[in-house]
C-alpha cells in the first residue's frame, strides 16, 4: 500500500488541520484565570475532553457552538469558578478564532493537486466556514456533525459520509481517512473498513490532550507527525515512480 493507492483524502479538521488545543486554551483564559488551583495545559485539555465527550453523547443533535457553551459551564462548575451564560456563549463562538497549524494550508494546496479532499468534522457549519477561511482550500465535500445529527466517534457519521461519497463515485477503497484523534476517527474508521493515516500532532507532548483515550490503539496504515510530512511522503512516492 502507498499513498498513490488512494484518490480521496477525508480529513478530520480540528486537531488535524486546525490547532484546536491552542485555540481552546486561549479561549478558556477568562475562566482559567479565575481558578484558584494551578491547572496545567493538559489538565485543561483533559477536563475539556471529558465534558465535551459526555455532552456529545447526551445531546448528539446540539450544534457544536451551543454544545461548547455547555462544556464551558461544566468546566466552571468543576473548577469552582462560576461563569455567566454570556461568557459561556462567547466560548462557544470562539471556534473561528482557533488557528490553523502552520503547515496546513501549504500541504493542503499541494494535496489538492493529487487528491479529492473531504472534511468529516464534529462541528457546526457556521463555525467550520470560519475555519475554512484560514485553510484557504476548497474542499470537494464537507460533512459536519450538524449535517448528520451525531458526533464522532459514532459510526453513523462515517456511514453518512460514505453514502454521500458513493454518489460522487468514490468508494471505500479510494479513501484514506486522515486524522489526529485515535478516539474520534481511527477507531470508527477501523469499524467502517477504511484505511487511515494518523497525523500525530501530539507526538512530542504524549497523552490524548483534548480527545478521550481510546484504550486499545486502533489500526492505522500510515503515521506522520505533520501534514507537511504526509505531503513530502507523497512527493517522494512520485519521485520514485518517476
Amino acid at each position: 500500500m502507498n499513498l498513490r493507492s488512494f484518490t480521496t483524502l477525508t480529513f478530520d479538521c480540528y486537531g488535524t488541520l486546525i490547532d484546536w488545543e491552542s485555540g481552546m486554551v486561549k479561549a478558556l483564559e477568562p475562566l482559567t484565570s479565575r481558578v484558584e488551583r494551578h491547572l496545567t495545559r493538559d489538565d485543561i485539555l483533559e477536563a475539556h475532553a471529558r465534558h465535551e465527550s459526555a455532552q456529545q453523547a447526551a445531546t448528539p443533535a446540539k450544534r457544536y457552538s451551543e454544545l461548547l457553551a455547555v462544556v464551558y459551564k461544566r468546566l466552571a462548575e468543576e473548577w469552582g469558578a462560576p461563569a455567566a451564560w454570556d461568557e459561556c456563549r462567547a466560548y462557544g463562538s470562539s471556534v473561528g478564532d482557533w488557528p490553523a497549524f502552520s503547515d496546513s494550508t501549504e500541504a493542503l494546496q499541494y494535496l489538492k493537486q493529487h487528491f479529492r479532499l473531504v472534511i468529516l468534522s464534529n462541528v457546526d457549519n457556521e463555525s467550520y466556514a470560519l475555519s475554512n477561511d484560514k485553510l484557504a482550500v476548497d474542499f470537494d465535500a464537507v460533512y459536519t456533525a450538524e449535517d448528520i445529527g451525531s458526533y464522532k466517534p459514532s459510526l453513523r457519521n462515517f456511514e453518512y459520509m460514505l453514502g454521500k461519497l458513493k454518489t460522487l463515485g468514490i468508494g471505500k477503497s479510494d479513501i484514506l481517512h486522515t486524522a489526529e484523534s485515535l478516539f474520534h476517527d481511527h477507531a470508527p474508521a477501523n469499524q467502517a473498513g477504511l484505511a487511515s493515516c494518523w497525523i500525530h500532532r501530539r507526538h512530542a507532548a504524549g497523552g490524548s490532550g483534548a480527545t478521550m483515550n481510546p484504550g486499545a490503539t486502533p489500526r492505522f496504515d500510515f503515521r506522520f507527525t505533520s501534514l507537511a510530512e504526509l505531503a513530502a511522503a507523497h512527493r517522494s512516492e512520485l519521485g520514485a515512480k518517476g
